[in-house]
């Protein structure tokens, strides 16, 4: 169902002031607006391969570390980051689909998770949860937030958030393994797991283990169902073990580490302990260190109709492989609860010959006209793709 691949033809020259400062971010939340060109050259995104019909261009530049996005009920896009400690408020004042104000919203250690809620907007870092109520009628004024926990642990390795509300109305929020490869869950029982709760905090409960370091989940538009990315274990070679994708069918079940990876690979260090067989397969088995991070079910209508309940995985590339993977938008077919189908989306962030990455994508977002923001923390930007099947748009 896939259509060919072609080359982008664009070319993005629009500038706009940008409410955005690299440098003295830490000491103050005033922004000096400086001009950056939307231009998608140093960006290359001309080198990327799309199907046919479908077009990416830039939504936002200067977003520093680009991680997890948001939405508000008014229009204001929220972007977490990891190392960069802001948190962003990206306002589409015209609706033209490019950013014209780039805010920093508040500076924190780790703000990699954030979800939205009832106008509220809770903001994860490794050890801590904060609620910033009624967030976009706070902008532009002095910030007032909330302290909805501060006891998870502190281990910064894996420990970076990703959180969402799930159709339950719980927050789920995950703690990675704070290793490669280990097994602490004598010290925490949260470790290599995800949990969930209510909004104020309340209520926890360990709604699946053997979680190695998920970055990115959601659920099925029609099941509920939860799905979600699993980084696999590092240092057994190029080619193993495979990355995850899951599928939560109840909760409290296990899905390996550290134990068994990918539903195959016993552990050399632990493997002995328990077999394979006592833990929930994926339900997709990515390539290895392809650092599978946010995933999102395509809901919109823009695409063309076969599109319609895909889930799409962007892959962040690996780290310490030999030869670099991953680095694209991959698009899994699923069909009642199994996968039937994956294919690439889209690549050409990584040039497979000279071995340089351009781009490492992060989180997927739908918007209302059903085209799709994607976040990039290597190019410190976030891209809009859409579609319309016509000449311009797939020439």
């Amino acid at each position: 169902m896939k259509s060919s691949f072609l080359k982008i033809t664009m070319v993005l020259s629009v500038v706009i002031s940008l409410n955005s400062c690299k440098e003295n971010k830490k000491e103050s939340n005033d922004n000096a607006a400086t001009e950056v060109e939307l231009d998608s050259t140093d960006l290359a995104l001309l080198d990327l391969n799309l199907p046919e019909g479908f077009k990416i261009e830039v939504y936002a530049r200067g977003v520093d570390g680009a991680r997890s996005m948001a939405m508000g009920d008014n229009g204001t896009l929220f972007v977490g980051t990891r190392t960069e400690n802001n948190v962003y408020a990206i306002q589409d004042t015209n609706g033209d689909f490019k950013a014209d104000n780039i805010i920093v919203l508040d500076t924190m250690e780790v703000p990699n998770g954030i979800a939205m809620r009832n106008g509220d907007l809770y903001v994860a870092q490794v050890g801590s949860l904060w609620k910033y109520p009624n967030i976009e009628e706070q902008i532009g004024g002095e910030l007032e937030k909330e302290l909805i926990y501060d006891d998870f642990p502190t281990e910064f390795h894996h420990g970076w958030k990703y959180i969402a509300f799930g159709p339950d109305d719980k927050l789920y929020v995950p703690v990675g393994a704070p290793c490669n490869i280990c097994n602490k869950t004598d010290e925490d029982e949260r470790f290599a797991t995800i949990s969930r709760m209510d909004p104020d905090g309340s209520n926890r409960e360990i709604y699946a283990r053997g979680v190695r370091n998920s970055v990115g989940f959601t659920w099925h538009p029609d099941t509920k169902q939860m799905w979600f990315t699993d980084n696999g274990r590092d240092m057994l070679g190029d080619d193993i073990p495979p990355c995850e994708l899951n599928t939560v069918t109840e909760a409290g079940q296990h899905f390996g580490y550290p134990f068994c990876h990918g539903g195959i690979v016993k552990d050399p260090e632990f493997g002995d302990l328990r077999p394979c067989s006592d833990f929930v397969d994926p339900a997709l088995q990515l390539d290895a260190h392809v650092a599978p991070l946010g995933i999102k079910f395509y809901t919109g209508t823009m695409f063309p109709a076969e599109y319609k309940g895909k889930a799409f995985i962007a892959e962040h590339g690996s780290w310490n492989r030999s030869k670099k993977v991953g680095y694209r938008i991959m698009m899994v077919d699923i069909e009642d609860g199994e996968v039937v189908n994956s294919e690439t989306f889209i690549d050409g962030w990584l040039d497979e010959v000279a071995q340089k990455a351009t781009g490492r994508p992060v989180d997927l977002l739908v918007l209302d006209d059903g085209s799709m923001l994607i976040s990039d923390d290597f190019g410190d930007a976030i891209y809009r793709l859409s579609y319309s099947n016509t000449a311009v748009a797939s020439n």
